[in-house]
C-alpha cells in the first residue's frame, strides 16, 4: 500500500523549519530573495505606469533598480558595474553598522529592563524603612508602616525577600491596598547574603525590620539574616536601629547579640500565648489590644513634661483632656500605672496614649470629676477558674505557663487534642511546675468530631481556647486554621442547640480566614503573625517603646485588663469619663478606655472605646466594663 503523501501546507512549514536551522546565513539569504521578490516587481510596475521616465528599456530596467536600491537602502546608484557593486557594498556596510548600534542599544535596555524586574538595582533613599524578609506578617508591617508615613511628605520602603520581584509587587498591591505618599520597593535575592542586602541600601535606613518566614527553620534563618546585615553594615558609623522576632526563646540571646544594641527582638510566640491568656480572663481583651497596637487609631507616644515636674503622678491622670497618662519612662525604665503619689521628676517622660504627637495638650480635667457617681464597694473578686483547651500546638506550654502565673487556688485546664498532637509527657512537662493551684489533664480526641465535643460539658468552663495544629513539613500553612474552622463551627452549633453564648479565644494563623470563623462579632481572635506584625511595626516608629510593651505583656504584673464598670461608678447614673477615672485613680489604676455593653456586636469596634475625652458623658449599666491599666 502507497503511503499518503503530506499535505502541501505541511511540507511547506516542514521545509520553512529546516531553513531556518540551517543558521542565520540561511535565514538572512531567504529574506533578501523573498524581499527583491516584492520590490523589484512593485518597481517595475510604478516605473512602467509612469508617463515620465524614459520610453527606452535600458533606462527603464536602470530606473527600476533605482527604486529598488532606494526602498532596500543598497544606495540605487548607476553606472558601470563597478559603480553599482561599490554602492551596494557602501550600503550594506551602513545596514550593518545601523543594524549593530541598534542592536546594542535594545540588548543594552532589555537588559537594563530585565534587572529592573529581577529587582538587582541598588536603592538610593535616605531615612526610608527596610523590610527583610517574607511571611505572612509583611502585609501588616509593611500597611502600619504606610499609615505612619500618611503625614511625610516624601517616605518609602524597601522590601527584601528571595522571592520574585514582580509577585511581590502584586501581592503586596493587592493586600496592602494604595499607599498614599509612600513608595514601595521590592528587590529580590536572599536576605542571609551579605553582598545583597546593599540593594536596600540599610546604612542610610531609618530602620530595618526582619521578619521570620513561616518554616521550621525560621529562627536560625533570622540570626543569619541579622549576621549578615551586620556584615553589610561593617565600618559604618551609624547603623539604623533593628526590629525583629523569633519564635523559640533559645534563638532570643543569639539574635540580640545578632542585632546588637539598638536592636529589638520579640519572642513572638509567648508573645501571643500571653496575649491569648489575657483575653481568656476577660472577653474583648483582644479588640482592645488591636486598638492600641495599629497605627490607625490611637496609641503610645513619650513626652516630656515640664510643667507637670515636681507634681504626683495622680495628678497627671486628669491633665488632658483628650490624652490618658498610663506611666512614666525614667532613665530609660518603664513604670507603668506607679502609686499616684509618685513624682514626676525632672527627665520623665510620660507614657501616654493619644491621636497624634501634638494632641497632647494640658488641661484640668477635675470639674469633671463627680465624687457622688463613684462606687464605694470592694472591687469584684476574683475566683478559681475552668479553662478548656482544645487543639495542641507549640505554644500550649506557654498558654500553660502563663494560665499558672495567675491560677487561683483551685484552679483546672482540661487539655483536648489527638495523640499525635499531645503526649502525656508533652502535657506533664508543661505542667512541670505542679502545686500552685491549677491542674491540667490530657483528654485525647478529635476536636473535629462533634461526638468528642458532645462528651464535654463545654458550658461548664469559664473559657474556651481553640489552637490549630503545628503544620507538618510539606503541608499547606493553611491547614491549622481549617481544622480550627472546623471545631469553631461544633462549638457554634452547641451555642445554638443550647442558646448559652461561649466565652471562645480562637487563634488564627491567616487574618483572611477572621471572617470565615463561625463565632461572635465582637469574639476574640488572636491572629499571632498580624499581632506580632503590629507590634514590630509600633516598634519600629519609637524603638523607646520596646520596655513599655514588655512591660505592658509581660506574663505578670501590670497589663491591660478589663474590669466591671460597677467597681467604679454607680450601676445606671450619667457621668463623665473624668469620673471613672479619678475612682480608677483611687484603687491605683489607669483607666484608658471603656467597652460599652450595649454596642458589644456592632461592627468595627464592637463597643470598645479607647481613650474618650474626659468631659464625655454616659450613662453606665452593670455590664459595662472599664479597660485600665493595673496589677492583679
Amino acid at each position: 500500500m502507497a503511503q499518503r503523501r503530506a499535505p502541501f501546507g505541511d511540507r511547506v512549514r516542514y521545509w520553512f523549519d529546516s531553513t531556518l536551522a540551517r543558521g542565520a546565513a540561511a535565514l538572512v539569504g531567504w529574506m533578501a530573495l523573498l524581499c527583491l521578490a516584492v520590490v523589484v516587481p512593485a518597481s517595475a510596475v510604478l516605473v512602467w505606469t509612469d508617463p515620465d521616465v524614459p520610453a527606452s528599456l535600458t533606462g527603464r530596467l536602470a530606473r527600476v533598480w533605482h527604486l529598488t536600491g532606494q526602498t532596500l537602502r543598497l544606495g540605487g546608484a548607476t553606472g558601470t558595474p563597478l559603480q553599482v557593486l561599490v554602492s551596494v557594498l557602501l550600503a550594506l556596510v551602513t545596514l550593518v553598522y545601523v543594524s549593530t548600534l541598534v542592536g546594542l542599544i535594545t540588548t543594552a535596555l532589555t537588559e537594563r529592563l530585565t534587572a529592573l524586574r529581577r529587582g538587582r538595582s541598588t536603592v538610593l533613599e535616605q531615612g526610608h524603612a527596610v523590610v527583610l524578609g517574607w511571611s505572612e506578617q509583611v502585609f501588616t508591617v509593611v500597611g502600619e508602616l504606610v499609615a505612619a508615613n500618611a503625614n511625610q511628605r516624601r517616605a518609602a520602603v524597601a522590601v527584601l525577600a528571595d522571592r520574585d520581584k514582580t509577585l511581590m509587587e502584586e501581592a503586596l498591591s493587592t493586600k496592602v491596598g494604595a499607599t498614599g505618599r509612600t513608595r514601595l520597593i521590592c528587590r529580590s535575592g536572599p536576605t542571609t547574603d551579605p553582598t545583597v542586602l546593599p540593594l536596600t541600601s540599610p546604612a542610610t535606613a531609618g530602620v530595618v525590620v526582619v521578619l521570620p518566614h513561616d518554616q521550621p527553620e525560621a529562627d536560625a534563618e533570622v540570626v543569619k539574616t541579622l549576621l549578615a546585615l551586620r556584615a553589610a553594615l561593617a565600618g559604618q558609623e551609624t547603623r539604623p536601629p533593628v526590629v525583629a522576632a523569633v519564635r523559640d526563646d533559645r534563638y532570643l540571646l543569639a539574635a540580640r547579640l545578632a542585632a546588637g544594641p539598638s536592636g529589638v527582638v520579640l519572642e513572638s510566640d509567648t508573645v501571643t500565648a500571653r496575649l491569648i491568656v489575657q483575653a481568656t480572663r476577660r472577653p474583648g481583651l483582644s479588640l482592645v489590644h488591636r486598638e492600641l497596637l495599629d497605627f490607625a487609631g490611637d496609641e503610645f507616644y513619650l513626652i516630656g513634661e515640664p510643667a507637670l515636674t515636681g507634681r504626683p503622678f495622680g495628678e497627671a491622670l486628669l491633665a488632658y483632656p483628650t490624652s490618658s497618662v498610663v506611666g512614666l519612662v525614667r532613665g530609660g525604665t518603664p513604670l507603668l500605672n506607679p502609686p499616684p503619689t509618685t513624682t514626676v521628676a525632672p527627665g520623665d517622660l510620660l507614657v501616654v496614649i493619644t491621636r497624634d504627637d501634638d494632641t497632647a495638650v494640658l488641661g484640668d480635667c477635675a470639674d469633671s470629676v463627680e465624687e457622688a457617681a463613684m462606687a464605694t464597694g470592694p472591687p469584684t473578686p476574683t475566683r478559681a477558674e475552668r479553662v478548656l483547651l482544645l487543639g495542641w500546638n507549640r505554644r500550649a506550654p506557654l498558654i500553660v505557663d502563663q494560665l499558672r502565673r495567675r491560677a487561683r487556688p483551685g484552679s483546672a485546664v482540661d487539655v483536648v487534642a489527638d495523640p499525635g498532637e499531645a503526649t502525656a509527657r508533652q502535657v506533664s512537662e508543661a505542667d512541670a511546675d505542679g502545686g500552685t493551684g491549677l491542674s491540667v489533664t490530657l483528654h485525647h480526641g478529635d476536636t473535629t468530631r462533634p461526638e468528642t465535643l458532645r462528651r464535654l460539658d463545654v458550658h461548664s468552663y469559664d473559657s474556651v481556647i481553640v489552637l490549630g495544629r503545628d503544620p507538618l513539613p510539606g503541608q499547606s500553612p493553611d491547614e491549622p486554621d481549617n481544622r480550627t474552622l472546623v471545631t469553631l463551627l461544633l462549638l457554634r452549633q452547641l451555642e445554638e442547640a443550647t442558646g448559652r453564648e461561649l466565652p471562645v479565644v480562637t487563634e488564627l494563623v491567616d487574618d483572611r480566614n477572621r471572617p470565615l470563623a463561625p463565632i461572635a462579632p465582637g469574639a476574640d481572635v488572636i491572629i499571632s503573625g498580624k499581632l506580632i506584625g503590629l507590634l514590630m511595626a509600633q516598634i519600629s516608629q519609637n524603638r523607646h517603646l520596646a520596655a513599655v510593651f514588655e512591660e505592658l505583656f509581660s506574663g505578670g504584673g501590670t497589663s491591660v485588663r478589663m474590669k466591671p464598670a460597677t467597681d467604679y461608678v454607680r450601676p445606671g447614673s450619667e457621668t463623665a469619663f473624668a469620673t471613672v477615672v479619678a475612682a480608677a485613680r483611687q484603687r491605683g489604676e489607669c483607666v484608658i478606655g471603656y467597652r460599652s455593653h450595649r454596642h458589644a456586636s456592632i461592627s468595627p469596634a464592637y463597643g470598645v472605646r479607647i481613650n474618650p475625652p474626659k468631659h464625655e458623658r454616659r450613662h453606665w449599666t452593670a455590664e459595662d466594663e472599664v479597660v485600665v491599666i493595673g496589677d492583679d
